[in-house]
């Protein structure tokens, strides 16, 4: 079977706005499950998010939700909780990712959705959790990743950083899509429905396991964080960078004897951070520009490469053999194309009038 059929005859109900619940479920949707994605009366707010055009969707959210069925419903209004009612009557999944105790007052608490559906799985992303102090507190991206510790780690010596595209909502995207599939998994094997309580914040604490289990507390101190010669980033003469990955002696004695260093081969287990080692690194590849670093080092094995910037990647010759992004036209994904639906956006709105259609849909 094809991969993107793997999920062929399995429906979905995405109750999910902003990254983390679409990017879940549009993973699904990539693999052939039929995506039904519940929206508000005014939309999901991604489709103007950081988009200047306001007359037309973002392009993230169409990346975002591509091949999903996408319906505006008012979950407040008995006629329209009843046609969500309907639909997740014979769905597999729902995923939704409310504020705890949301989903409830809107008339679908868990008791009632066993009722409805009791094969049913049930995946609530959220913040923190669905208990604990912390379940009804605010939060983004930028919050989960200081909670679990990951921005104090990340950066420079001198501050954190902030991490870009969010770390922690692709995290749990992950994590809820991983967790899903293992639910039906067990489903088909006769096991029923699953509550799935996904924490954005837990789904990157378990990615903490490096400062946690190595006792790093010290930013740009160790060998994966910036505190290495060897496995670092370094500006050239043109304001560009290039990346250093050389990890294996083999790698870092060939690096050192391409840019004519010899004596730092023997330097590479220095105790770190390897400050004074950084600085000479950093000031011989100061003295060219990238391109000549990249004509340079592109031929020797010593794990290299140059920091590309979004606009050069549909250029490059790895991503254009494989077909991985589209270099005709705009610089999205290739897949962002390959639409699941035959629709202008990949996906397919369904108007207001036409929404009883939803409660007949066949399974592919």
């Amino acid at each position: 079977m094809p991969s993107q059929r793997l999920l062929e005859n399995v429906r979905v109900i995405d109750l999910s706005q902003y990254i983390p619940g679409p990017f879940a479920t549009r993973q699904l949707a990539d693999l052939g499950a039929e995506v039904i994605k519940i929206e508000p009366p005014a939309g999901d707010p991604m489709r103007r998010f950081m988009h200047a055009d306001q007359d037309q969707l973002s392009p993230i959210y169409r990346h975002l939700n591509r091949g999903k069925r996408v319906c505006r419903l008012d979950l407040k209004v008995d006629q329209e909780r009843q046609l969500l009612s309907d639909l997740l009557v014979d769905a597999d999944i729902l995923l939704e990712s409310f504020r705890p105790g949301v989903l409830a007052r809107l008339g679908f608490g868990r008791d009632r959705l066993e009722r409805i559906n009791p094969d049913l799985i049930h995946c609530a992303l959220s913040g923190y959790g669905q208990n604990g102090p912390y379940a009804q507190r605010a939060g983004h991206d930028i919050n989960y990743c200081a909670l679990s510790a990951q921005s104090i780690v990340s950066g420079s010596v001198d501050r954190p950083v902030i991490g870009f595209p969010p770390i922690a909502d692709h995290a749990a995207a992950m994590q809820a899509s991983i967790a899903m599939l293992a639910a039906l998994h067990a489903k088909n094997s006769g096991h029923g429905g699953t509550y799935l309580d996904i924490s954005m914040t837990e789904s990157m604490l378990s990615w903490q396991y490096l400062p946690l289990l190595t006792d790093t507390s010290q930013r740009a101190a160790s060998l994966l964080d910036g505190g290495a010669a060897c496995y670092n980033i370094y500006q050239c003469a043109d304001g560009q960078f290039i990346s250093l990955g050389a990890i294996e002696t083999g790698f870092w004695k060939n690096f050192c004897e391409a840019v004519d260093q010899p004596q730092w081969i023997s330097r590479q287990y220095d105790t770190m951070p390897q400050r004074d080692l950084i600085d000479e690194v950093a000031a011989v590849i100061a003295t060219k520009n990238r391109e000549h670093w990249r004509q340079k080092l592109d031929p020797v094995d010593c794990c290299f490469e140059v920091l590309f910037a979004p606009e050069e990647l549909a250029q490059h010759a790895q991503f254009q053999f494989r077909h991985a992004l589209d270099a005709d036209g705009p610089n999205y994904p290739a897949w962002i194309n390959q639409q699941a639906l035959t629709t202008p956006n990949g996906l397919e709105e369904l108007p207001s009038n036409d929404k009883l259609r939803w409660r007949s849909a066949n399974r592919g």
